[in-house]
């Protein structure tokens, strides 16, 4: 730390999101190299050497960077399609677009889905990418080299499906992978890509897509295969009420309890959205630590209910935020989740006592770094981890009349973001990211989505 290069940012409102939720009114950080060395309340120590930059974040609020535990970057080219559907006429609606999406198609949609939520706040993100067309050139790469240049922190979640319509899935078989190829392309991406270190940038998870879209013997290997590699696993899970029909009518038992026989519970797996869960499905992931990525707005745009999240925290499972695919979620931006998973949790049994302001931060911070197994490395503010912090501006007309900067940042309008630092280099910049050209983002995102729209209409 003593030769590092310190970055020291004073004046600021302080949400660390520790274990104790400390905060404090007007405080300091010091970011040395990608850790954080120092904060509490007051001015930074004097006397600090190598100093190469200080922040007056007067009128700011500090908080860890935002993390995002669910996604499909490839659908950014695919935004404001079948806008009235439920989740199983969306996906026959679309599977037949997204089968087409080649290299090219993801790198420039992950490029748009990154710049998006890196902008708004978010230091850490995940895709779950699980259509891979036969000979469509190597998309996992693709992905991960677009989320090297945007300069996120990021898991690849290496989804699969091997059942396709004639399977009685819903993708086209071309667009499905068999059984042995998917398990063989996940562990090559996993080999190449996965890094296991405290401070890694690039972390990869065994992902097959969801039980309706996969078979048992894929699931149940896919967990062979992550624990034999030692990295996490993540799927979909009881995210509707026809997906449990189907297990049922399939399985002879519920999503949960499948999962379970299947080998898919457990620390090292978190599952997104979870809305159609009972007291024995949710006591089955408090006890095995499963985790759970909630995604509020996607769950609302696809009708698919309400997950009781109230109900999951208390009982102590694991639970962050996720964007979703911005085909069901068209903003693409986390700070939304904040705001939508508080408001849209009031709707349901627990009221007004659903969730609080600081509570839905921690779903965005803490919660998102325990659903990744990052815990120990982001998440929170604290001496030691790595310096993923961000800098919202709360003292504009859409914020300055609200005296609690947690409660203005949750409950108010999406805020700018002055300063976002990931592994302590900073990516955006008043509001505007320092790594790539927006506006050059902007223009391939619609010129791949017209080379998709018009694949897809000569099928």
């Amino acid at each position: 730390m003593a030769a590092a290069q310190r970055i020291v940012i004073e004046n600021c409102s302080i949400a660390t999101v520790d274990a104790d939720d400390t905060e404090y009114a007007s405080g300091y950080l010091v970011l040395a190299g990608n850790r954080i060395e120092a904060l509490g309340a007051g001015s930074a120590p004097e006397g600090l050497e190598n100093v190469v930059r200080r922040i007056d974040a007067i009128g700011h609020l500090a908080t860890p960077g935002l993390i995002n535990t669910h996604h499909h970057f490839y659908q950014w080219i695919t935004r404001g399609l079948a806008t009235d559907h439920n989740l199983f006429d969306w996906l026959v609606a679309l599977y037949p677009i997204w089968a087409r999406i080649d290299e090219p198609m993801a790198y420039t949609a992950a490029r748009g889905s990154l710049a998006m939520m890196a902008r708004g706040g978010v230091t850490t993100a995940m895709d779950h990418h699980y259509v891979y067309p036969r000979g469509t050139g190597d998309l996992s790469g693709a992905i991960i080299r677009a989320a090297h240049e945007t300069g996120v922190r990021f898991t690849l979640a290496r989804g699969s499906m091997d059942r396709g319509e004639s399977d009685g899935g819903l993708p086209p078989d071309f667009a499905v992978e068999s059984l042995d190829g998917a398990l063989a392309a996940t562990e090559a991406t996993v080999k190449e890509h996965h890094d296991p270190s405290f401070d890694a940038m690039t972390q990869v998870a065994v992902a097959p897509c969801s039980p309706f879209s996969v078979s048992t013997e894929l699931l149940r290997n896919a967990a062979e295969l992550a624990r034999r590699l030692g990295v996490r696993l993540h799927t979909h899970g009881s995210e509707t009420v026809e997906e449990e029909k189907f297990c049922h009518e399939l399985f002879g038992m519920g999503p949960t309890d499948y999962f379970e026989s299947t080998g898919w519970l457990g620390e090292d797996v978190w599952m997104a959205h979870c809305v159609h869960m009972n007291d024995s499905d949710i006591a089955a992931f408090a006890r095995t630590g499963t985790g759970v990525a909630h995604c509020p707005s996607s769950n609302a745009r696809l009708a698919a209910g309400i997950a009781r999240v109230p109900d999951m925290l208390a009982a102590g499972v694991p639970v962050g935020l996720g964007v979703d695919g911005t085909a069901s979620n068209e903003s693409g931006e986390l700070h939304t989740e904040l705001r939508n998973a508080l408001l849209i949790n009031r709707l349901g049994a627990h009221k007004e006592s659903a969730l609080n302001a600081r509570q839905a931060l921690r779903l965005g911070t803490h919660g998102g770094a325990r659903v990744l197994g990052r815990a120990a490395e982001t998440g929170s503010l604290e001496a030691g981890k790595l310096a993923d912090v961000v800098l919202w501006k709360l003292d504009t007309l859409a914020h300055a009349s609200i005296a609690d900067p947690v409660t203005a940042l949750v409950f108010g309008a999406a805020a700018p973001v002055t300063a976002s630092f990931v592994n302590g280099r900073q990516i955006v910049a008043d509001g505007r990211l320092l790594t790539v050209d927006e506006d050059a983002v902007a223009r391939a995102t619609r010129d791949e989505a017209r080379r998709l729209a018009q694949l897809a209409a000569q099928r």
